[in-house]
C-alpha cells in the first residue's frame, strides 16, 4: 500500500478551513489520495480527514506537525496527524469466548488488519493455545472479587509495559475500573451483544427474548466510566423471530459481534473515526 499521512481534524466550523488545509498542502506538493468532510450544523462543528503521499511532502512526520500546527492554531482544531507506515500497537483482551478473538486473530494473519498485535490478556487460560499458535504472548490474569485492585493493577503495566495504543476488548466480560478507562479514553474499544443502548449490562440475550424483539444486534463501543454508554463506532443487527430461542440468539448474535468488532476496530486503525462529545463521526 502507498505510504500516507492521515491528518484528522476537528474544529468549530466556519469558512475557510478547508480552502487553508488545501492551500497548505499545495504548497508543499502534497497529494491528496482521499478526502472527508462533515459539518454538523446543529452543533457547529466540522469534521475532516485527508490521506496524503507521505512521498509528495518534503518533511518527515515531525515536519509535517510543525509546519500544520499554525494552521491548528488558528481554527483551535483538534488534530491529529499519523504515518500508515507506523503500525498501531495492539492488546487483545478476553475470556472464554472464542470467537471474537479468533476472527480478529485470523484477520491480523491475513494481513486484513494493518496494526501489530504485541499481546493477548485473559482472565482464563482457555485461550492460550490458539494465542500461541500465532507466537503472540499470552498472559492470564486472573480476576475474583478479593483480587480486583491487584489485577487491574498488573493489567494497567502490561498495557503500558508494551506500549499500547490501541486496547480492544474481544468479549473481555469484565468491567474496566474508572481510572484505566480515564487514562485510556478513545483508546478502549469494546463489543456488546446487543444493540445498544437497548438492553445494556449483563445478558443482553436474555433481556431481549424475554422482550420478544424481532431483531438482536451488537454494538462496537469506545469504553467510558459509564457502562456500555461510551461512543459508538459501529452496530449490526440480525433479524429474528418468536420460533428463535435463547440458544439461537447466541449463536446467531456470535456472527455480528465478531464482524461489527473487526470492523470498529479497522475503522479506528484507519483513522476514520473522531470523538466528539459522546458521538462518532465515522468517515468509511
Amino acid at each position: 500500500m502507498e505510504r500516507t499521512y492521515r491528518l484528522v481534524v476537528s474544529c468549530p466550523d466556519r469558512t475557510g478551513i478547508v480552502a487553508k488545509v488545501s492551500n497548505f498542502l499545495t504548497t508543499y506538493n502534497g497529494w491528496i489520495t482521499e478526502a472527508s468532510y462533515h459539518a454538523d450544523q446543529k452543533n457547529g462543528w466540522f469534521f475532516m480527514r485527508n490521506e496524503i503521499k507521505a512521498s509528495s511532502l518534503p518533511f518527515d512526520l515531525a515536519g509535517f506537525k510543525a509546519a500544520f500546527a499554525p494552521i491548528a492554531t488558528e481554527f483551535s482544531m483538534n488534530w491529529t496527524v499519523t504515518d500508515s507506515a507506523q503500525k498501531p500497537r495492539v492488546v487483545l483482551m478476553a475470556s472464554k469466548e472464542s470467537h471474537c478473538l479468533a476472527d480478529l486473530l485470523h484477520r491480523w494473519h491475513s494481513n486484513e488488519l494493518d496494526a501489530e498485535i504485541v499481546a493477548v490478556i485473559a482472565n482464563h487460560e482457555d485461550l492460550r493455545r490458539m494465542v500461541d499458535w500465532h507466537d503472540i504472548p499470552y498472559h492470564c490474569v486472573s480476576i475474583n472479587k478479593e483480587n480486583k485492585a491487584a489485577a487491574f493493577a498488573e493489567i494497567e503495566s502490561l498495557v503500558d509495559g508494551y506500549d499500547t495504543d490501541l486496547v480492544v476488548l474481544a468479549r473481555y466480560m469484565q468491567i474496566l475500573p474508572a481510572g484505566l478507562c480515564e487514562r485510556y479514553a478513545g483508546r478502549v474499544i469494546n463489543i456488546h451483544h446487543s444493540f445498544l443502548p437497548s438492553f445494556a449490562g449483563a445478558k443482553p440475550y436474555h433481556q431481549a427474548y424475554d422482550r420478544g424483539v424481532k431483531l438482536i444486534g451488537a454494538t462496537c463501543h469506545y469504553v467510558t466510566q459509564d457502562l456500555d454508554e461510551g461512543p459508538i463506532i459501529d452496530q449490526d443487527v440480525i433479524r429474528i423471530s418468536h420460533s428463535n430461542t435463547i440458544e439461537d440468539m447466541v449463536r446467531l448474535g456470535k456472527d455480528a459481534e465478531k464482524t461489527v468488532l473487526a470492523r470498529g476496530v479497522r475503522l479506528h486503525l484507519e483513522g476514520r473515526v473522531i470523538i466528539h462529545e459522546n458521538k462518532t463521526v465515522v468517515f468509511d
